[in-house]
């Protein structure tokens, strides 16, 4: 990727590339200026080393094909695929913030910001899967909170299409070796390597809501052995952290999340939406803090009430001829 950094300055077709954003392992990102709309646009381009690689380089034209079909409000838009020296790129919308990796490990979010991050989320790949497309990479890296602190869901790099058992998928046209994803926020059918829908989307977003809260993934991570058995095998504990623990309803949230059985997951993205969404409203988050501060305010009053009875009383017996004093 070393070559990268010599694009700046240079113009590709008619993207004038200003500045080197990062990249990973499916690309690299350069802010550029698009020269025709006069306005800035994020450039990601198959890194060198991959390029040559025929499946990486259908899978890049497959996070294009498949993110360019939706059209959502948390989901980075899509507006061009092109090619510069046989290097395929593509021209999306230009994000000022950061990825919601960087976002968390920077501040402790509340209840509140979890689950309206969350639905947001959770709202982008419901519009995916109505597309018939599972994302199969859902994690903090490839979130990004906007400056106004809205979630858009990155990289569709490893999208699949779902379609009907009797037409060839481009998926088996492009066979993968072994599951695609990120190990630790992989469903238990993922990493088994059998077929996947939305409720795989919805188990990865289990983790990276359990990871919000918790500020950790739920399962071992000191061995590769340790964390496939993990999540193949054991239930996780509920998240929190010592002396902090989130409201027992979104605990409930995420361990549906991350049920191994697809079955007992929430069965679609809206579903999970909506119980977020719900959460989200200040209203619902501490009744037991409602309930104790109402409580205040009657002992508050009583209390007022007592005291004023007892000066009446004072006043009426007059002890001690404290009036005349």
């Amino acid at each position: 990727m070393a070559d990268f950094p010599l694009l700046i300055g240079q113009t590709v077709s008619h993207y004038r590339i200003l500045e080197h954003l990062g990249g990973g392992g499916m690309g690299v990102v350069y802010r550029a200026e698009d020269a025709r709309l006069g306005r800035f646009v994020a450039l990601k381009f198959l890194p060198e080393v991959v390029h040559s690689d025929a499946v990486a380089v259908e899978r890049f034209r497959r996070e294009a094909r498949s993110a360019s079909a939706l059209n959502h409000p948390h989901i980075c838009t899509i507006h061009d695929i092109d090619e510069f020296h046989a290097r395929q790129f593509i021209v999306m919308e230009l994000l000022e913030g950061q990825t919601l990796k960087h976002y968390m490990a920077s501040r402790t979010l509340e209840t509140a910001e979890i689950a309206k991050l969350g639905s947001q989320i959770a709202g982008a790949l419901e519009a995916a899967h109505a597309k018939g497309i599972v994302h199969r990479d859902v994690k903090p890296a490839n979130v990004f909170v906007t400056e106004r602190g809205q979630a858009k869901v990155l990289d569709f790099g490893l999208a699949k299409l779902i379609r009907p058992e009797s037409e060839t998928t481009l998926e088996e046209l492009i066979q993968t070796r072994g599951p695609v994803g990120t190990l630790p926020y992989m469903a238990p059918e993922q990493l088994l390597g059998r077929d996947v829908d939305g409720r795989t989307d919805i188990y990865s977003l289990g983790v990276v809501l359990y990871e919000m809260v918790a500020h950790r993934r739920p399962f071992r991570e000191d061995l590769t052995t340790h964390l496939t058995d993990d999540i193949l095998n054991q239930t996780p504990l509920a998240p929190g952290k010592p002396g902090r623990h989130p409201p027992n309803r979104l605990n409930q949230i995420i361990l549906k999340c991350l049920e191994k059985d697809p079955g007992k997951r929430y069965a679609t993205a809206r579903e999970l939406r909506s119980d977020l969404e719900t959460l989200s409203s200040p209203s619902a988050l501490a009744p037991e803090t409602r309930s104790s501060s109402h409580w205040r305010i009657y002992a508050v009053g009583f209390g007022l009430v007592g005291t004023l009875l007892l000066a009446g009383a004072l006043f009426k017996f007059n002890p001690g001829d404290w009036r005349h004093h």
